[in-house]
């Protein structure tokens, strides 16, 4: 039935699959599922936070906006679950595109915006229907000579989901953010994207095949002199998780020479042939700066994913449902303290 759900909303992906859920229950929060006979459904995540427990439903529910009358029979489901968990208030982000005819849909839900925001609201989509070269003309000039550049360094693309990789990436990903001032999944969460997700989930990594300069520009050719990066040294990492008709670039990571060479850049473009290859329909890049903020935090990282095209899209902010009010007031000021520390 869930399956069925996401296939039948093409807008929806990994996030209300049982596979979330069961990556949930793993790292300890409890997982609810709904579903409706129309094939609509919904994922509900129960979590406890230092701020109150709260329902959480990532990229859902999965529903027809249109049907007043649907709407309103599974937001009383959800209402009616938050408060038989004891939640402290409701939060969603639908996979609704940020529209005013969909603002209004949404309003008839009793939300309100909440102070914070809920897996990729910002992001951007390949279409992997595309061809090879349409994708490629698609790009920023400077990222079509990045990704090409990456092949004359003879840089060495590899995919696997073992768990000595895993545990790899989580190292590397522990010193990036430290390096980049992040909050990465810790190791319980990744062992359980592999576990359930299995051959779903996917580390992508970039290796050196030859030494190269210190300034990662050329490959050395003879033994090297001075400062060089050796051959066989690892720069980048990615984390792809595929649900259904779409990939998400979920997580990345990079060791000090993640910046001196154009791994990620041959990493990302492997990546999108090898699922367009397999037959998914959409490559969710999965996470940018909201338009017009030059200093959020996501700003570097959304130069380069904005560079592979495809289409910037924004989602609904994520939505509130208050169930107790007087503690949703102290949840509501923690999160807009925590956001502008933050920089989002």
């Amino acid at each position: 039935m869930t399956k069925y759900a996401v296939l039948k909303h093409p807008e929806g992906n990994f996030l209300q699959s049982d596979e979330w859920g069961q990556c949930a229950e793993k790292v300890g929060h409890k997982a609810i599922r709904k579903d409706f006979k129309n094939g609509d459904s919904v994922l509900m995540l129960v979590k406890d936070a230092r701020r109150g427990r709260y329902l959480e439903i990532p990229g859902g529910p999965l529903i027809d906006w249109k049907n007043i009358v649907e709407v309103k029979n599974v937001f009383d489901e959800i209402r009616k679950t938050a408060k038989s968990e004891k939640c402290v208030f409701v939060r969603f982000r639908p996979q609704l595109i940020n529209t005013k005819e969909n603002l209004k849909l949404i309003a008839k839900t009793g939300s309100r915006v909440a102070p914070f925001h809920l897996h990729a609201q910002n992001t951007v989509i390949l279409d992997l229907e595309k061809s090879e070269d349409e994708l490629l003309a698609e790009m920023r000039r400077q990222t079509r000579y990045e990704v090409r550049r990456a092949g004359k360094l003879e840089l060495v693309i590899k995919s696997g989901n073992s768990k000595e990789l895993f545990d790899e990436f989580h190292q590397v990903q522990v010193e990036t953010a430290k390096r980049q001032n992040f909050i990465p999944p810790n190791a319980e969460e990744l062992e359980a994207y592999r576990e359930i997700f299995r051959e779903h989930a996917v580390i992508y990594y970039v290796e050196t095949s030859k030494n190269l300069t210190a300034d990662g520009k050329k490959v050395i050719d003879g033994e090297p002199e001075g400062e060089y990066i050796p051959a066989g040294t690892r720069v980048n990492y990615g984390l792809f998780i595929d649900y259904g008709d779409e990939v998400e670039y979920f997580e990345a990571a990079s060791t000090e020479f993640g910046h001196t060479v154009p791994g990620a850049y041959g990493m990302l473009w492997q990546a999108i042939l090898d699922y367009k290859k397999k037959g998914l329909k959409r490559f969710n890049l999965w996470g940018i700066a909201p338009p017009n903020q030059p200093h959020h935090r996501y700003a570097r990282v959304t130069t380069f994913k904005t560079g592979f095209g495809g289409e910037q899209i924004e989602f609904i902010h994520a939505r509130d449902i208050v169930i107790n009010p007087a503690k949703y007031l102290i949840t509501k000021a923690i999160e807009e303290i925590r956001k502008k520390k933050r920089h989002l």
